[in-house]
């Protein structure tokens, strides 16, 4: 596996999980179950743990959905990370409840005396605090129209919070800074890096549905992953969290950096293809992906099937499995 020189940033442990410090990268992803229905929402991350989520966010819009905590947390095997924003006192309640990292954006969790009452009691607990800032939720942000400034804004947004934070000595910090259009997310990212080393979670937000919203993540990610930026990722899409997690290992394993546990290699086809191609390929996906245990591998299963003798005999000569038609 190819590995990117990665910017160092500092270990934080979220749950039994540690982020940072060379750490791989961890998918996230967030459930889209009402977490007042605790049953509901550990049923869908049973899923995400299936398909290889490492970190899980939930959204606790209100104090009923943070009662919840607890019970969730019994039934589930990764980390559980709070969504919290308006209301603090919905993130203190998830703190008692054993969450094992906090999301607020300070920008609307309440004033700076409440942030500071947060941050101490996370301290106590030793919860990690995610400073999530989001373009979309960020007044400032409209004062300009070029992506450096807009990302400049995201970057100094987060570096105010973290000083509320640095100032009572807390130290368990992730940071992310999320827009949706890709330059400012970049640059965002970049600018906050030589600022601090705390590791940082990556996402371009509101990315869109499963086919523009995966090819939009892979371009953004892409880009910051190969500059070694990014201790955490998720690939935000408009569907159904389990194809986030899809989509970020196999992003990350097209870059070297995971192992989904497979890999295929398929020619586009041409007029020199005989066969039905196309609908080969996506048999052998859809078989394939219900197979268990693909990811313990040491390297992924590589499978060339390639539709004519141009590229076939070479592919399938460097493949595991290899077959051209």
């Amino acid at each position: 596996m190819k590995f990117y020189k990665r910017m160092q940033t500092r270990k934080v442990n979220i749950g039994n999980v540690t982020i940072g410090g060379g750490s791989p990268v961890v998918i996230q992803s967030m459930t889209n179950t009402n977490s007042s229905d605790w049953k509901a929402t550990v049923k869908q991350i049973k899923q995400l743990e299936e398909a290889g989520c490492e970190i899980v966010r939930v959204s606790l819009p209100d104090m009923e959905s943070a009662y919840n905590v607890g019970k969730i947390k019994k039934n589930i095997k990764i980390p559980l990370v709070a969504d919290i924003h308006f209301d603090y006192r919905i993130a203190l309640e998830a703190i008692k409840r054993g969450i094992d990292k906090l999301r607020i954006n300070p920008g609307n969790i309440g004033s700076k005396d409440k942030v500071e009452i947060l941050v101490k009691e996370a301290k106590k607990a030793h919860v990690p605090i995610r400073i999530g800032i989001n373009a979309g939720s960020l007044k400032e942000i409209h004062n300009f129209t070029d992506s450096v400034s807009r990302a400049k804004a995201l970057a100094n947004a987060a570096l105010d919070h973290v000083k509320i934070l640095e100032k009572h000595s807390f130290k368990d910090i992730v940071v992310s800074l999320k827009a949706s259009n890709i330059d400012t997310t970049v640059q965002a990212y970049k600018f906050f890096a030589t600022k601090r080393n705390y590791p940082l979670h990556l996402g371009i937000t509101e990315a869109g549905s499963t086919f523009s919203g995966t090819i939009k993540s892979a371009a953004g990610l892409g880009i910051m992953l190969y500059d070694g930026i990014g201790d955490t990722l998720r690939v935000s899409l408009t569907a159904d969290p389990v194809e986030e997690v899809k989509m970020a290992y196999f992003l990350l394993q097209s870059m070297g950096l995971r192992n989904s546990g497979l890999e295929i290699v398929s020619c586009p086809t041409c007029s020199r293809c005989q066969v039905d191609l196309i609908k080969i390929v996506s048999e052998v996906e859809k078989k394939t992906s219900a197979m268990k245990n693909l990811k313990k591998l040491s390297k992924p299963i590589k499978i060339a099937m390639m539709g004519c003798v141009v590229n076939g005999p070479g592919e399938a000569k460097d493949a595991d499995f290899g077959k051209f038609f």
